[in-house]
């Protein structure tokens, strides 16, 4: 992107993806949440026409763009009524952190397969007593000959039934402080000693929730990922773009429930002219649309940073742009089952099922409270309060 202007390229990215989520949208995502199946077909799809690994290096399988071509796929599927929050984990964490970081073994096994979708991996971080705060990681890693062995347990991780393989953030002993230091490894999920139990979720979604467990995992040694004393700058290169790809994923949905609801005020007439006429309805819309256009634009200013690779100037946007994505996409989808009326309620009308949806925008993958502590202390310089 050059300044505010897409190039060509992005332009004819954004224009296929819209083409290709529009063939499934949300009437197919909904199905195959309500009916317990997984999108197969529209992310099979996505894989083969390159949208899935478009940020990965072309020498194994990617389309050697950045994180705003990626981000721009999330965006226009989750416009769609489609999104996929797989996107977030699989290609944008994990194929970052590998693709970086990784080994020439490890990237020749995984990034293809990630690229082309072949591979989903999903990504374990979160544990019962430790969220927002990473430092209480208990998943421990302990050596045994050669072997690595994972004992621990994670909770809210994400596609863990559809995924291939896991990324897990552990904790080994370093052996100069004595102290746990962070550790990732790849684990393919037909490994023994791994288990799962899904956590019922009153959310509409294909992708499922888990509990997650290693008991004894035993491990090869090529499972670590880099090098041991790496791991800090790997959590954080997969940071920033998961928070750009959730800003991404709540502009598509703002979109998709203003679309919904800009549709129905135009024609839906009560007395002398359609509903969308008056100011009551149109004002509050027009208000989501600026929130949204400018949510997007930071969404943009994000990823723009990160791939050229100012990280710290895209850890203040990416942080910002999550903040921003995730209160107007909720207040959007708000305002859109009010304008609607009992309309925005019906399975009909498809609005509804975004609503809890929305508010995830305002949770995952950091809530907003965590974004504005940063805030406060990076861009402000306020003393820290924790």
């Amino acid at each position: 992107m050059t300044g505010f202007v897409e190039t060509e390229e992005q332009k004819a990215l954004r224009q296929a993806v819209a083409t290709m989520a529009a063939n499934y949208g949300q009437e197919y995502y909904l199905g195959k949440a309500r009916a317990g199946e997984h999108t197969t077909e529209l992310w099979a799809e996505a894989g083969k026409l390159g949208f899935i690994g478009v940020n990965l290096p072309e020498e194994y399988g990617g389309g050697g763009a950045g994180m705003y071509e990626l981000s721009l796929v999330m965006e226009e599927m989750s416009a769609a009524g489609s999104a996929l929050l797989m996107m977030v984990v699989s290609p944008a964490i994990n194929g970052t952190i590998i693709s970086k970081f990784g080994t020439d073994d490890q990237k020749r096994r995984w990034l293809p397969g990630i690229a082309d979708g072949s591979i989903t991996m999903a990504f374990a971080i979160t544990e019962p007593d430790a969220g927002s705060n990473s430092h209480r990681i208990t998943t421990t890693a302990r050596r045994d000959g050669g072997d690595w062995i994972l004992n621990g347990q994670k909770v809210y991780i994400s596609g863990v039934d559809q995924a291939q393989a896991v990324l897990v953030v552990g904790r080994m002993e370093d052996h100069k402080t004595g102290n746990l230091k962070p550790a990732l490894f790849v684990v393919p999920t037909d490994t023994p000693g791994l288990s799962w139990t899904k956590i019922d979720m009153e959310l509409v979604s294909p992708e499922n929730q888990f509990q997650f467990f290693l008991d004894d995992v035993r491990l090869p040694a090529d499972a670590l990922v880099g090098s041991e004393d790496a791991a800090i700058a790997q959590l954080f290169a997969g940071l920033n773009p998961e928070r750009i790809m959730g800003a991404a994923s709540a502009v598509g949905m703002g979109r998709f429930a203003l679309s919904r609801a800009v549709d129905y005020v135009k024609t839906r007439q009560v007395w002398k002219t359609p509903i969308g006429a008056h100011q009551g309805l149109a004002h509050p819309l027009a208000q989501n649309h600026v929130e949204i256009e400018l949510a997007k634009l930071m969404t943009q200013k994000a990823a723009a940073l990160y791939d050229i690779g100012d990280d710290a100037g895209a850890a203040e946007a990416a942080n910002m742009a999550k903040y921003s994505a995730g209160e107007a996409s909720v207040r959007a989808v708000d305002q859109a089952v009010q304008s609607m009326g009992g309309n925005g309620l019906t399975k009909e009308y498809g609005v509804a099922a975004v609503l809890t949806a929305s508010r995830l925008a305002r949770i995952a993958p950091v809530s907003r409270e965590m974004i504005l502590n940063f805030v406060a202390q990076t861009s402000l310089g306020l003393p820290r309060s924790y």
